[in-house]
């Protein structure tokens, strides 16, 4: 029989605590929930592999000495201050914005760790996924490549600045319209390419699909190719690009298209309810449970 094995399943009973268990680990163990029959099974593991119990141990030991109270002559070490410290003005969603940062610092990390601007998302911090692009001065950025300090004296547009009070910014009402995101996590850095997408449009810049590139016209017609290629540096692992081309092709030609979903009926909900689904949801009905928990 395997040695291994056979340590694992040693039967212990539940006062039979190894020696190397203290007053501390059991109460650990306590606060753990590990009793009777999953405590002999915890403790025959970790007598097994040895290491259970001493990472047991220390857990108990770090439990114990974060209890401790603070001596009163205690003496703590003074927290780092800034290394190459910077002053940075930037107006950012119309706020005017004075603060100190470290020279390496992200734009992204300063809107979300020292503005609570958290509605710019960090993805791969690489620039590879779009997530936390904002908008610096009417131009589309990726705030990871981005640092804070190559932003003083500019104005800074994230997806808390698009809506005004209430009234949302006309790409992020047609997102919702087109169902343009799922989990959304993506979605703060898509709706702000966009908009910045319609500035570049409006201004007659070329992209990569743009078949005259000798015409320096002004407001440029996206199609779809155009709209795909201008935001393929936005990724959205839901898929819902559809919707998000939908949305922008919508905003920019100002002609409402109807939208392509809708929350399902109650009729279209019973038309593909099985039989047993229904007896089941009536038998639910019977015992009192109301239509929101069914």
């Amino acid at each position: 029989m395997d040695k291994n094995r056979e340590w694992k399943e040693v039967d212990l009973n539940e006062n039979d605590a190894p020696e190397e268990i203290s007053a501390d680990e059991e109460k650990l163990l306590d606060e753990l929930g590990l009793r009777g029959a999953a405590r002999r099974k915890f403790l025959g593991q970790s007598i097994g592999g040895g290491l259970g119990v001493f990472a047991l141990q220390l857990l108990a030991k770090e439990q114990a000495l974060a209890a401790l109270d603070v001596a009163p002559d205690a003496v703590f070490a003074q927290s780092a201050g800034l290394e190459n410290a910077v002053k940075v003005s930037m107006k950012v969603n119309g706020a005017a914005q004075s603060l100190e940062v470290d020279s390496r610092m992200s734009l992204l990390d300063t809107l979300r760790e020292r503005l609570d601007l958290t509605g710019t998302k960090k993805g791969c911090d690489q620039g590879q996924c779009g997530a936390c692009t904002v908008i610096v001065n009417g131009n589309r950025v990726l705030s990871c490549l981005t640092l804070a300090a190559q932003c003083n004296g500019k104005e800074v547009t994230t997806i808390e600045g698009l809506a005004k009070g209430d009234e949302l910014h006309p790409m992020q009402a047609a997102f919702i319209k087109h169902d343009g995101f799922q989990c959304g996590y993506c979605t703060p850095g898509q709706i702000c390419s966009a908009v910045a997408l319609l500035n570049e449009a409006k201004n007659g810049e070329a992209s990569h699909v743009t078949r005259n590139l000798r015409s320096n016209a002004r407001n440029v017609k996206l199609t779809d190719d155009e709209i795909r290629e201008r935001m393929s540096g936005n990724i959205c692992r839901c898929g819902a690009y559809p919707g998000i081309v939908a949305a922008i092709r919508e905003v920019q030609s100002g002609r409402e298209t109807a939208q392509t979903w809708h929350f399902a009926t109650d009729d279209e909900i019973a038309a593909v309810m099985t039989d047993n689904d229904q007896a089941e949801i009536a038998a639910m009905k019977r015992e009192g449970k109301t239509d929101e928990t069914v």
